[in-house]
Parts: structure tokens; C-alpha cells; sequence
């Protein structure tokens, strides 16, 4: 099958103090999020400038994608939007329209399904198309990742070096991801089985663990937000290393599986709050590194594409649906990827 072009499609963040405030408003808005909540991660990304890793990062990818595409010969132009600023995805589609784009791929960075990671990227790809208009390329969803092989092993490779950093062969080995409600988590998965987000993440931990060499792991959560009557997944990363540490857990090794790259939720949540409760409390502490950075990460991305260019069967080592997939939009399938507003 022809595709002209592969759009990188990603969360966005702020790039200096006079646009944190704004994006925040983006990302929350109709989620009832308290203003003393924004304020108080809104201190998070000026405790580093008022600018985001997320983009530095995201550019970083994209130049190693294009790089791996022109390696296995493949003419394929890549254009990058987000969903809450500035490339917004809306001027990045009505580009590709200028450009004579028809056809084309779209990456989601987050290899999970649910609301957040799956389903509000096709309400992107629906809200950009509807804004260009008849113009709009055709835009066709890759899958979710999270038992991609590739994926796997770079995540593996990463909790082998942070244990060799700490130098700890019996630390506790901890995987994190974002934090979402209850009741997100709660609607069923294309295989008809709720917590279609919690056992991705699940099953992911498993695979990265077992590559490892890790016998024993725990899977927590992290960057909570929203109102607080509201039950999210538990426990916290923070609260569960204190549980670690009434136990005689003498250090442990902190992956946030969750995340592609060490964008600042995973900068300011693990390298800062979690290392500084470990210090805290005496206890040794390593945080691997997430995929992105990974020359691996743009290998995935490519066979992710021959999937629909070249037909080739989807490489995953879990028996789980590869589900995600979707043409300008579609919805997922019958109570799949309930939104974080119920």
C-alpha cells in the first residue's frame, strides 16, 4: 500500500515561562484539574527554564527515524504535530495538505492503549482533518507498541545499565507509568477484558524483566493529576519506595516503562521526588533510561511501517490484540479506551 508521508504525532509541551501556563490550560481543560494543581506543576517546568524536554527529545527521535528510513531506502518525508502546542497537529495536516500530501502514516508516541495514549489521538487526527477540510490527507494510525520486540529489549537493556550503575545485584526492581482513573482503567480492552491500559503495562514490565534477568518487580504509578475524590490507579512511586523501605529493601532500580523518553514527568517525578525520598531514607537508587534514545526505538518505528507499506506481520510477544490501529479517526472498538472524564 502508497503512503506520501508519516506524521510523528506527539503531547507537546512549553518551550519558555510565558508559554506553561497556556499549554497546561490545553491539556486539562474540561478534566476539572484544581488552579492550585496547575500552579503547582506549572512550578515543575520552571524549576527547569519554563521549557520541556518533551520536544528536544521528540526532535531527536524524528531525526534518528529519518536517518534508519533513508538506510532501508525508504522515501518517506516525516512531519510532526502535537496535540496540546505548538507544532499543533491541526498546521502540521493543512501543511502536509499544501505539500500534495494524500496518503499518509501517523506514530502516536505512546505505545499504550486507553483514553489518554490511544483513543484522544484519533480525536486529534479527527479535529486536524475536519479543520483543513476536503484537502485533509487520508491518515492511517499505526498499532501500540508496548511487546513490540524492539521496544523490549531496549527497555531491558536500560534496566541492566542502571543496575550496573548501582552496583546493587538484589535491588528492587520498580516499573512505573502514568497514573490514570479508576474508571478509565476500567472499560474493556478490543479482547472484551477490562484494564486494557493496566495489563499492557503489566505485560510490558513482564517482558522487560524477564529479558533482564530480573526475577522479581513491582509496577507502580506516577504523575497523579485531576481532582482528588477521584480514585486513580495506586500506589504512587514516592509512597510505594517507603513501603520498600519498611520492608528492609535496602535499593532499588526505578523504569519508567510508561514513558518513551525523559520528558519531564519522568524528570521531575523519578530524578527528583522519588531519588530525593531514597536519599532520604538511605536507600540506593538508579533510574534506567526509557527507549526513545534507543537506535532501536527508530528501527520499531520503521517495521511498525512495513506493517502497512510492505503487509509484513507484526513482530509482539505477548498474545495480546494488536489494537490501535485505525483509518482518519475511526473509533476503537465498542467501550475501548473510556475517557479520563468518564
Amino acid at each position: 500500500m502508497s503512503f506520501d508521508a508519516l506524521l510523528f504525532l506527539s503531547f507537546g509541551g512549553p518551550e519558555g515561562p510565558e508559554e506553561v501556563r497556556p499549554f497546561l490550560e490545553n491539556v486539562t481543560r474540561g478534566r476539572g484539574v484544581p488552579p492550585e494543581r496547575l500552579d503547582e506543576v506549572a512550578e515543575h517546568y520552571h524549576h527547569f527554564g519554563g521549557v520541556s524536554p518533551i520536544n528536544r527529545l521528540n526532535r531527536e527521535i524524528m531525526a534518528g527515524l529519518q536517518e534508519q528510513l533513508r538506510a532501508e531506502g525508504r522515501d518517506l518525508p516525516v512531519y510532526w504535530g502535537n496535540r496540546n502546542w505548538h507544532p499543533m497537529i491541526e498546521d502540521t495536516v493543512a501543511r502536509m495538505a499544501e505539500d500534495g500530501v494524500r496518503r499518509a502514516l501517523v506514530f502516536p508516541t505512546s505505545a499504550w492503549g486507553g483514553y489518554s495514549g490511544c483513543k484522544q489521538y484519533h480525536e486529534d487526527i479527527v479535529r486536524a482533518r475536519e479543520a483543513v477540510g476536503e484537502q485533509a490527507p487520508d491518515l492511517v494510525k499505526l498499532r501500540q507498541f508496548f511487546d513490540h520486540p524492539l521496544f523490549v529489549s531496549a527497555n531491558a537493556d536500560a534496566v541492566r545499565r542502571a543496575y550496573a550503575d548501582l552496583g546493587d545485584t538484589e535491588a528492587r526492581l520498580v516499573f512505573t507509568a502514568h497514573s490514570i482513573p479508576l474508571r478509565a482503567d476500567s472499560a474493556q480492552g478490543p479482547d472484551g477484558r477490562p484494564e486494557w491500559y493496566s495489563r499492557q503495562i503489566a505485560e510490558s514490565a513482564r517482558l522487560v524483566a524477564e529479558e533482564a534477568g530480573v526475577e522479581t518487580y513491582d509496577v507502580v504509578w506516577q504523575s497523579r493529576s485531576g481532582p482528588p475524590h477521584v480514585p486513580w490507579l495506586e500506589p504512587d512511586v514516592v509512597d510505594h519506595i517507603e513501603e520498600l523501605h519498611a520492608k528492609g529493601v535496602a535499593s532499588v532500580v526505578v523504569s519508567p516503562i510508561g514513558f518513551v523518553s525523559d520528558h519531564l514527568e519522568v524528570v521531575w517525578d523519578l530524578d527528583n521526588e522519588a531519588a530525593e525520598k531514597a536519599a532520604e531514607l538511605g536507600m540506593g537508587f538508579a533510574r534506567a533510561g526509557t527507549a526513545g534514545d534507543d537506535p532501536r526505538f527508530a528501527k520499531m518505528i520503521v517495521e511498525l511501517i512495513s506493517e502497512h507499506v510492505d503487509e509484513v506481520r507484526p513482530r509482539k510477544l505477548s498474545l495480546m490484540p494488536a489494537a490501535g490501529c485505525g483509518r482518519n479517526g475511526e473509533a476503537c472498538s465498542p467501550g475501548c479506551c473510556t475517557s479520563v472524564n468518564g
